[in-house]
């Protein structure tokens, strides 16, 4: 969020633990789903109904906000209220004309379905090529993994050959100075874990390595451990919990309120 900040915003990390829920979508847990959107909804609401944006930094959680949300919740005005201020990471930046930090090199990008569907992999292109890098957005098919899908009995075969109907062979092939981009966390969960020997990074972990390591750090060896939050103090964590499993916890996505100053 160091972008975000520097370009005169302040960050509000709800504190309280907030899950969209989108596990139990898939399993057909609707009620459990809908009292975890209450349960959000009673977290954010004083944000919301200041007119805070509302940041997810993980594409299947923002998606609950952007789609499942009003037809689970229709008549709820503080879920209208998220529904219409809830942005992609690369949205927000879009919408609010914020300047990213500059990074010289190239980027393989692969958009999450979720992000697909509910605003589209161009805010997340325009950001990178303003940043300064080219950018491949690289299209065909599903990564595969599909959230817990791609790990369930009898259907790992069948999700590899999904990934490598494009994703996978890609990643392989892609040059060696070639940033990774992939935002969701079942997206790069199936980079990592298929024999690519490739880890994609989220575009905030991007611009972290730009603003830590400078404009042509994306032609130098990748120090992963430079792009990792700092772990809280074990005291703080049951409070923080939020910053490091963010809006859907369940499938370790990250989110945040963001207030103008």
């Amino acid at each position: 969020m160091e972008a975000i900040e520097a370009a005169g915003w302040r960050v509000v990390m709800p504190e309280d633990h907030i899950c969209c829920g989108r596990p139990l979508y898939d399993y057909g847990f609707l009620d459990a789903a809908e009292r975890y959107l209450h349960r959000a909804l009673d977290t954010l609401r004083p944000h919301l109904r200041a007119g805070t944006p509302i940041v997810g930094m993980e594409p299947s959680c923002l998606a609950v906000f952007k789609d499942e949300l009003p037809e689970l919740l229709p008549h709820d005005d503080d879920a209208r209220r998220l529904t219409s201020n809830a942005y992609h990471f690369p949205e927000f930046f879009q919408t609010f004309g914020i300047e990213p930090p500059k990074l010289d090199g190239k980027a393989l990008l692969w958009g999450h379905c979720h992000q697909r569907a509910t605003g589209g992999m161009s805010p997340e292109q325009d950001l990178l090529e303003k940043m300064g890098l080219k950018v491949q957005n690289l299209q065909g098919g599903c990564c595969g993994l599909a959230g817990s899908w791609g790990f369930e009995d009898g259907k790992y075969d069948i999700s590899l050959d999904c990934g490598e109907q494009a994703l996978l062979p890609a990643v392989r092939e892609k040059d060696d100075d070639c940033l990774v981009v992939a935002d969701g966390f079942s997206c790069k969960t199936q980079i990592k874990d298929a024999g690519t020997g490739q880890q994609a990074l989220h575009v905030a972990e991007v611009m972290k390595l730009a603003r830590a390591e400078g404009v042509g750090a994306a032609s130098r060896p990748l120090d992963r451990d430079a792009l990792r939050v700092p772990t809280p103090p074990l005291r703080e964590r049951a409070l923080r919990v939020l910053v490091a499993l963010g809006l859907g916890a369940a499938i370790g996505a990250a989110g945040a309120a963001v207030a103008r100053r």
